[in-house]
């Protein structure tokens, strides 16, 4: 009878000890970003790496691949160099939410980063999904 009691109480603190830590982990669910202002957001984050950018700012909620529209080297105004069309050229935006404020306890809904081959050259803020 004592050993059950024992195992018993044993089990309880262990159920304990597991929901205690539970409680002070962070949601699944969400993020632990830093809310930047605008002039922060662009200067921590102008011109940097990709790798740089998701280390601060983790993953981003959305990713997209620009495409190039088809015929659209011959809509170009004057000529194109021989160097320039052998350079491919990468352009993916990122896209982060509730990540920067514009007023107090209020965030632009969405964050768009705009990547050309691998540096972020374009930083745009949203409302609008």
């Amino acid at each position: 009878m004592r050993f059950d009691r024992k195992i018993i109480l044993a089990l309880a603190i262990a159920c304990l000890s597991v929901m205690a830590t539970q409680a002070f982990a962070e949601p699944k669910g969400k993020s632990a970003t830093k809310v930047y202002t605008e002039d922060e957001f662009i200067t921590a984050f102008q011109g940097k790496s990709r790798k740089v950018i998701s280390a601060s700012l983790g993953a981003p909620a959305k990713k997209e691949q620009s495409v190039k529209p088809t015929g659209a080297d011959s809509m170009l105004v004057g000529k194109v160099k021989a160097e320039e069309k052998s350079k491919p050229v990468n352009v993916e935006m990122w896209y982060y939410k509730n990540v920067v404020q514009y007023a107090p306890k209020k965030t632009y809904k969405q964050t768009e980063l705009t990547f050309v081959n691998d540096r972020c050259m374009n930083i745009a803020f949203f409302n609008e999904l």
